[in-house]
């Protein structure tokens, strides 16, 4: 997982390729918004209006991720979805198109923030496209109720890593390792997102996706939390590299994993 703990800021632009904001689109909004708001301490505001029903999630003042209403006749899943910079989002989803992969929404204006697009890779994998203007992505990172790091979860890495490497200029890192699947993908040297090939492991119903974490400050008590909360529970916490790891989902069905830091 990446090791930067601090993020440019709002009004820094990211490197491209960078993931710069994470955004859920749910059903029941008032509903999500307490189910996130009790565990992460999240507070809420409204807008870009130009997004639908949209609100910012804010962690001490700064803006951390973003939550949209989904309508009933979408095809898009309820899910957190990873956004990643681009100077250009409209040559950026050419690219998309020409590498095999699809532009479901977009590109638009999203006021004066900045312009974007929801794209999926070949495998189906959901995924955004941000061309910060007035802002530039989630403002904080480095303490608990923050994104620490986005994995794709695939049938396998080769051919979908060619994929990101040609739409975003990565540098690809194998995990050296018997019978895993892994590719870290790098920017300037930066560790910035992972793949993960899992095979016939990946869910029929489903398909690759793409995956957030969440930093906490003691996940023995947030996987208590998400029980209480109404949200389940689907890989209870095991260590890792990178610390304590689990894999939860909300009341809607949104997986997302959460990683307690060892330092």
């Amino acid at each position: 997982m990446t090791e930067a703990r601090d993020p440019a800021g709002p009004h820094a632009r990211r490197v491209p390729g960078t993931p710069c904001w994470v955004s859920l689109m749910a059903h029941g909004l008032d509903a999500t918004e307490e189910f996130y708001g009790e565990l992460f301490g999240w507070e809420f505001r409204p807008g870009p209006q130009q997004l639908g029903p949209y609100v910012r999630a804010l962690l001490d003042g700064r803006e951390v991720a973003g939550m949209g209403h989904l309508p009933p006749d979408s095809r898009l899943p309820v899910a957190w979805t990873p956004y990643f910079a681009s100077v250009d989002v409209d040559r950026t989803a050419d690219t998309v198109r020409l590498r095999g992969g699809t532009v479901a929404v977009g590109p638009l204006d999203a006021a004066e923030a900045g312009r974007m697009a929801i794209a999926a890779d070949p495998s189906g994998a959901v995924f955004g496209i941000w061309q910060g203007s007035a802002y530039f992505g989630t403002a904080i990172s480095g303490v608990p109720g923050t994104p620490v790091w986005n994995e794709l979860v695939t049938y396998d890495t080769e051919g979908v890593g060619k994929f990101y490497k040609s739409v975003f200029g990565y540098e690809e890192e194998p995990v050296a390792s018997a019978g895993f699947d892994y590719l870290t993908l790098r920017l300037d040297g930066r560790p910035v997102a992972g793949l993960h090939g899992v095979g016939q492991a990946l869910p029929r119903d489903r398909g690759p996706y793409w995956q957030t974490y969440f930093e906490v400050a003691d996940i023995g008590a947030t996987l208590r939390q998400v029980s209480g909360l109404g949200g389940r529970v689907l890989r209870p916490a095991h260590d890792s590299p990178h610390g304590r790891v689990a894999t939860v989902a909300d009341p809607e069905g949104a997986e997302f994993s959460v990683v307690q830091d060892p330092r």
